[in-house]
């Protein structure tokens, strides 16, 4: 059974950091690229970061440039961002999502997410 299970959410202040966990399993997870994205309310779902398969290659949406790191443990089988410097735009919900190509198609598995709120 396919599970992605975020962690690491909560209420930060302006400023803040926080280190979003994400663990995998049910999938041979080095074989998957791996992302974050958020969404705020009444916003659509955004890219926030993805990491290669072994962790190579990384890409950040521009308004997370310099103020994030997404890494990965694959012995692990667990991603990571950390998030500094954070602002009360940044509040929404983290997903996790697991993408590779197979079989001439994408293939993606989402965890549930978890509650980011940037607040004083």
């Amino acid at each position: 059974q396919v599970q992605l299970v975020e962690s690491g959410g909560g209420l930060v202040q302006p400023g803040g950091s926080l280190r979003l966990s994400c663990a995998a399993s049910g999938f041979t997870f080095s074989s998957f690229a791996m992302s974050w994205y958020r969404q705020a309310p009444g916003k659509e779902r955004e890219l926030v970061a993805t990491i290669s398969e072994i962790g190579g290659s990384t890409n950040y949406a521009n308004s997370m440039k310099g103020r994030t790191t997404i890494s990965r443990d694959n012995a692990k089988n667990t991603v990571y961002l950390q998030m500094n410097s954070l602002k009360p735009e940044d509040t929404a919900v983290y997903y996790c999502d697991a993408r590779r190509w197979e079989r001439n198609k994408w293939v993606d598995y989402w965890g549930q997410g978890t509650q980011v709120t940037v607040s004083s």
